[in-house]
This record gives structure tokens, C-alpha cells and sequence, in this order.
């Protein structure tokens, strides 16, 4: 019997280790700042950076930590899916920044290898081939890599933890995190950041220039961000039946729908609003104009 149990014992942790280490891991922003330095550069002059050494000092921030059971913000799970970069050393996490690149292009364990082989040994980006690139794009998308071309899944990572509505927050630690100061801006609209303090948009032909969203981009981009917060709202709305959260979820939801309601692409997501259908909303309105539609939503100015 003994020698039964231990065999089980021994199987449960091999499946639970198997487990556990077939899920993606962070690599940290500095890994991709070796290649991508301006777009590195600029992510450490934002908020999200500095914010590292900083937001745990708050007094509202260690009363919220306490309010859900926990003592230091950077060793709760809780903070960290939405606060920090954490990554595996040794046989610890270990927070080692704020949000960073994998907050929005998801964590690159699995992809990073494939992201930057660009034909075999000794080839360089300037030499890949476009059947290679493709065929590389389309790899690292499958390992879980989010390019910016995939905007509704960037707009989704973004909208669920500003909009308190990340899937792995459960409904009773938002409510105490909201009783406790926590904020959430059910107004929290993405081109005014995404084209302001974290815009890195070097791409060729000059990728010394970090160029500004033109007007057709930035309507599409409100537009996806919209949708993106329809649906992180829709899914949250059922983690609990606190009035201040449930009322925070029912703005995004409403603000989101009084403009995609005017948008015939958006009819899916309206009455289904779950990421793929997101997805195809943001695919059917690529290379549009909505400039005239959102009109005066659009920022002028940029955070």
C-alpha cells in the first residue's frame, strides 16, 4: 500500500511539473530589448516601467494587498498578472519589472527561438526571404506571440487589466480591491496611450522614426478597443454582484455599444461579443476610414 501511494504521489507531481512546464513563461523585456533597443528604450520612460519601483509604496496599494489576504504586493499572484514581469529563477518567481513587452505580445518563452530565426544560422532580417517571414510570423503566432497586427488581442490584454477584468481576477478580490481604492476608469479609452507615452511604431522603411497613428488608423484602432472592452466587460460582469463593479462593467459595456451599434461590421460582436468575434471585427474593418463615424471621441491629446 505504502509503495502504491508512493508511485501515485510520484506520478502526480511528474504530471503537475509537466503541466506547469508546458505553460509559456516570461522572458523579460530585456531579451527583446537586444534586438527591438528603441522600442526597449521607450518602454523605460513610461509608467509601466517606473511604476515597478514605485506602486508597492503606495499606502492605498498595501491596504488593497491586505484586503485579499496577502502581505507584499510583489509576491501576490493576484498584482502580479497585471502589475509585473515575472519570471522563473532558479526554482522562484521573480518579479522583475512592470508590465512589459509580453504584457501585450504574451509571454515568449515558447516563441522568442522561433521570432528570431530568420532563415538558419547566420541569416539576418534583411535577408529573410517573404516565404520565410510568413511562414515565421505565422509559427510564433501559433506558440502564442500576439503581433501588432493582431490589434484585437492586444487591445484585449490592455482593456481587461485597465478595465479590472483580467479572467484569472476572481469576483471577490475585486470587489475588496474596489472597497479598498483600487481604481477602475470605465472610461479608459486605448488610442489616447497607445499613440501617446507607448507608442513604438518603428517600421520600415525608416525605423529610426517612431511614427504617430494617422487618423484612418487611430479610428480603427478606437474601434477595436472599443469591441475589446465590450467583451472583457461582458465576461466580467458575471464575477461577482458588487454594485460599484458591476455598475464600472455596465459603462464600459454601454459606452462600447452607443458606437459599435453604428458600425455594420460590428453586428457579430454586439450580439455575440466573445474574442473571436472581436477578432473578425477588427480583420473586417482593415484598411477603413471611420474618421467621420467616431469623430470628436478621437484624442487630440495623448498620455
Amino acid at each position: 500500500m505504502k509503495r502504491f501511494l508512493s508511485l501515485s504521489f510520484a506520478i502526480f507531481l511528474s504530471l503537475t511539473f509537466g503541466v506547469a512546464h508546458a505553460q509559456p513563461s516570461y522572458v523579460g523585456a530585456d531579451k527583446c530589448g537586444k534586438c527591438h533597443k528603441a522600442s526597449f528604450d521607450v518602454w523605460k520612460g513610461t509608467k509601466h516601467h517606473s511604476s515597478f519601483k514605485k506602486i508597492h509604496k503606495n499606502k492605498i496599494a498595501k491596504k488593497i494587498v491586505k484586503s485579499i489576504g496577502e502581505k507584499r504586493m510583489k509576491k501576490s499572484e493576484t498584482c502580479a498578472t497585471c502589475h509585473y514581469t515575472v519570471v522563473q529563477k532558479g526554482k522562484k518567481l521573480k518579479p522583475i519589472s512592470g508590465p512589459s513587452c509580453e504584457s501585450c505580445h504574451g509571454r515568449a518563452s515558447k516563441w522568442i527561438a522561433i521570432h528570431n530565426d530568420y532563415g538558419g544560422p547566420g541569416a539576418k532580417r534583411t535577408t529573410e526571404t517573404p516565404e520565410h517571414k510568413a511562414k515565421r510570423k505565422k509559427a510564433a503566432a501559433a506558440a502564442g506571440m500576439i503581433w501588432p497586427s493582431m490589434i484585437f488581442d492586444v487591445a484585449s490584454n490592455c482593456m481587461s487589466c485597465h478595465g479590472l477584468a483580467n479572467p484569472k481576477l476572481s469576483g471577490e478580490h475585486a470587489s475588496k480591491m474596489l472597497a479598498n481604492g483600487h481604481p477602475l476608469n470605465p472610461n479608459f479609452e486605448l488610442t489616447k496611450y497607445y499613440n501617446g507615452s507607448v507608442r513604438h511604431r518603428f517600421y520600415p522603411p525608416d525605423v529610426t522614426k517612431n511614427k504617430e497613428l494617422t487618423k484612418p488608423q487611430m479610428s480603427r484602432l478606437y474601434l477595436v478597443g472599443q469591441a475589446a472592452a465590450l467583451v472583457s466587460a461582458t465576461a466580467a460582469i458575471a464575477k461577482t454582484d458588487d454594485p460599484k463593479y458591476t455598475a464600472a462593467q455596465k459603462k464600459r459595456i454601454s459606452f462600447a455599444k452607443e458606437i459599435l451599434s453604428k458600425v455594420p461590421e460590428a453586428a457579430k460582436v454586439l450580439k455575440t461579443p466573445t474574442k473571436d468575434a472581436g477578432r473578425q471585427f477588427a480583420d473586417a474593418i482593415k484598411g477603413k476610414d471611420f474618421t467621420g463615424l467616431v469623430g470628436s471621441r478621437l484624442p487630440t491629446k495623448f498620455k
